[in-house]
């Protein structure tokens, strides 16, 4: 008998957090439906998963989320397919909360939002998701979204924290082949593309793990490459916000650039730096050039710090409030940088590899 939902949980070499998602799964106050974890044949997880009583899928080899995320498609049947990560701590309620919208005609795939669990995350992590949920400030991330109301309609759904009919994934195709990074955005546009609705329930809170600052910009980078290749793809995805994005780390060298020159120029004038009445010291251009930097700097912070102050982060605390400056700053870098990449990859015609934050070999 078919289930009404199946759960996909992709995993890679991850086995003891995934354990943690499949307790999670079994506790659900909602019970029609089917776990199916997708993997590499030989990996660690398999065992976990049919200790507790779960399908294991291989992945016949894919190399990336996406691929694996066909296959159990393909290989699974229910009439809805929820999707999550296996380092996320599940609610008991996650899967009531979102099927229970799917009553609704008009409802093709609802999601809801992810924070980091406070309670076993250190300061950096707890960093990371109030920077991720910053309310200006987000390097292109749709992790801390939360509607206003029960239900609202959205352009895409975070891939951790979604659901959809399967008819739906199936007259579009599921993910596109090969993505990495970007696969939930691309389906999530082609499904609306197709005429369908998308929505996010506020109170479906997924508590997603957050990685270390080195896999998280490895990931961001990552992210700002497939984001614009995608574009390329689907042009209709390119947005003003990508623009000036990839605009950042071009004007943060400019503006270093700019303060050396007018340091070794005689614009620093200490101790009379901040005094800027052309009285005492006349504001030429080489003070100009000093005085830029550090203001720019304060209004980047104020920014940073009232973003992260409205954004929803259940981490916020005067000290990862503070911190998440630093981390939007490493994050909007990276984003850029991978924006850029992928330009000049489309402008030369040569390859430009995407990368994964997990390894598959």
């Amino acid at each position: 008998m078919t289930s009404r939902i199946c759960v996909i949980i992709p995993t890679v070499d991850n086995s003891n957090e995934l354990a943690v998602v499949l307790e999670g799964l079994s506790n659900q106050t909602f019970k029609d439906m089917e776990v199916a974890v997708v993997g590499p044949g030989g990996d660690g997880g398999r065992r976990v998963t049919e200790e507790i009583g779960f399908r294991y899928i291989d992945d016949r080899g894919s190399r990336n989320r996406a691929d694996a995320c066909n296959v159990a498609i393909e290989e699974t049947e229910s009439d809805l397919v929820f999707f999550t990560d296996d380092d996320v701590i599940v609610p008991q309620d996650w899967v009531e909360k979102l099927e229970r919208w799917f009553l609704r005609p008009e409802v093709a795939g609802v999601g809801g939002p992810n924070f980091a669990p406070v309670n076993e995350s250190d300061i950096w992590q707890k960093s990371i998701d109030v920077a991720f949920c910053n309310k200006f400030l987000t390097a292109g991330t749709n992790y801390g979204r939360k509607s206003e109301g029960a239900l609202e309609e959205v352009e895409q759904l975070p891939g951790v924290n979604s659901a959809y009919r399967r008819q739906v994934l199936e007259e579009v195709g599921g993910f596109d082949s090969g993505a990495i990074g970007a696969e939930d955005v691309m389906l999530d546009h082609r499904i609306r593309l197709s005429g369908y609705r998308l929505w996010s329930d506020g109170t479906a809170t997924m508590w997603h793990r957050r990685r270390g600052m080195k896999r998280v910009r490895k990931q961001i980078r990552n992210y700002g490459l497939v984001r614009t290749l995608a574009g390329k793809r689907y042009p209709s995805l390119w947005g003003w916000s990508h623009g000036l994005v990839s605009a950042f780390p071009i004007l943060v060298c400019f503006s270093l650039s700019t303060f050396i020159w007018g340091c070794l120029n005689g614009g620093l004038s200490w101790p009379t730096f901040w005094d800027i009445s052309t009285e005492t010291v006349p504001l030429g251009l080489e003070r100009a050039s000093v005085h830029q930097l550090p203001t720019l700097a304060v209004l980047f912070n104020i920014l940073a710090w009232f973003g992260a102050i409205l954004g929803p982060s259940p981490s916020k605390s005067p000290i990862t409030v503070f911190l998440s400056s630093i981390v939007s700053f490493l994050l909007l870098w990276d984003y850029g940088v991978g924006i850029n990449k992928a330009r000049i990859s489309i402008i030369t015609g040569s390859e430009s590899a995407q990368i994964d934050d997990r390894d598959r070999n």
